[in-house]
């Protein structure tokens, strides 16, 4: 059985999404959940910080995709004022679900029904390598910060004061 076959659904979906972008990222099949940055990081083996969170939000009644680093708490305000939303709210399990096709604690930076409009926090540039969900929260990629914004069409915004 190859790897790819090994591979769940959602995970299979997203590593389409890298090859068509040109991005030789292997995605990695974790052998516990890691639905937190920090199980995450100690799955791994790396820096909290270098864990790349998933966090759909609704701004102004529409989902978006804010990508944080682990090493710190988003922050709503600075957000808003980031991206120029009146309202701003975590998006409830089942508006997650609809938005990305992925559960909380596996969402991907793509891989998504449709596109999301995709924020990622600054600070993950002082990370050479960072990991990211790769469709459920059994799975993980490792990109550069330029690979995840250029995936993503992100646009780079600070998402907490510190």
């Amino acid at each position: 059985m190859s790897i790819e076959h090994a591979l769940p659904a959602r995970s299979r979906i997203v590593r389409e999404h890298l090859a068509a972008a040109g991005i030789p990222a292997e995605v990695v099949v974790l052998p516990d959940s890691a639905r937190t940055a920090a199980a995450a990081a100690a799955a791994i083996g790396c820096d909290v910080g270098a864990i790349a969170n998933s966090l759909v939000l609704i701004a102004d009644d529409s989902p978006i995709l804010v990508m944080t680093s682990g090493g710190h708490r988003l922050d709503f305000a600075v957000v808003g004022m980031s991206i120029g939303a009146g309202e701003l709210t975590m998006a409830p399990a089942a508006v997650v679900r609809a938005a990305t096709g992925q559960a909380i604690g596996g969402v991907a930076p793509v891989g998504h029904p449709k596109p999301l409009r995709t924020f990622v926090d600054d600070s993950l540039r002082a990370h050479e390598r960072i990991w990211a969900a790769a469709g459920t929260p059994h799975t993980v990629m490792p990109l550069t910060f330029a690979q995840l914004v250029a995936l993503t069409d992100g646009t780079v915004i600070r998402v907490a004061a510190d």
